[in-house]
């Protein structure tokens, strides 16, 4: 008889045990974070203050997305089958999402890269400035719908259309989380105006951690669709 090993048998039953788990849990997520972030960020900063170099830094933010969706992956094991293997389960969330994460996020950071440009240069791009506000509604617009799209394609293996069909389906159908949503994107783009890059860096664990509480109602609808 082979003798099974319980993940909660890791950690234990008393308080000390379970509130150092979770520390472990949010310190291990979060440096794998910056480890499989830092050198496009690093990147970023050395490009950032030359208006022409907009494509170049919309092109180191290309490794972000694999990255949070690993993220999110090692958080659904937490709160469901919660051991004392974080970076284990970060690392198959990565090697099993990447490319599907990819498939959307590239074309999602063009437009985004493009709007960022066009913002930056409105004289000479030829756009009236009263389109400057309307430019920053649709920069959020995505945004919100890339957040959704980066926890279904986290959770589910599906195509690039339908989760892109997904994505959008659900700002409409669970407009609460969308609402939640649209709270951390704003929260974030704060944070660095306020503080610094490196301070929403530091806060990418919790971050990842809320955005997939915050949509447990469109993750229960999408898996009682699709996997049921």
């Amino acid at each position: 008889m082979t003798a099974t090993s319980d993940p909660a048998a890791e950690i234990g039953g008393d308080l000390l045990s379970r509130v150092s788990a979770v520390v472990y849990w949010f310190l291990v997520v979060e440096v794998l974070l910056v480890l499989t972030t830092a050198p496009a960020l690093v990147a970023v900063v050395l490009l950032a203050g030359g208006e022409g170099n907009a494509p170049l830094i919309g092109l180191c933010f290309v490794p972000v997305a694999p990255a949070l969706s690993a993220a999110v992956f090692a958080w659904r094991v937490f709160r469901t089958d919660r051991d004392l293997a974080p970076a284990r389960h970060f690392r198959r969330g990565y090697r099993l999402n990447w490319l599907d994460v990819l498939r959307w996020w590239v074309p999602t950071l063009a437009v985004l890269t493009l709007i960022g440009f066009t913002l930056a240069n409105l004289d000479a791009a030829g756009v009236p400035a009263g389109y400057g506000p309307v430019l920053v509604l649709v920069a959020l617009g995505v945004l919100v719908w890339a957040a959704q799209a980066l926890v279904l394609s986290s959770a589910l293996s599906l195509r690039t259309r339908d989760l892109v069909r997904l994505a959008g389906y659900y700002l409409g159908a669970r407009p609460a989380v969308a609402l939640g949503t649209l709270s951390l994107v704003v929260a974030a783009v704060g944070i660095v105006a306020l503080t610094s890059d490196w301070v929403l860096v530091l806060l990418a664990s919790p971050g990842t951690f809320v955005l997939l509480r915050n949509a447990d109602p469109v993750l229960r609808d999408a898996t009682g669709r699709f996997t049921a």
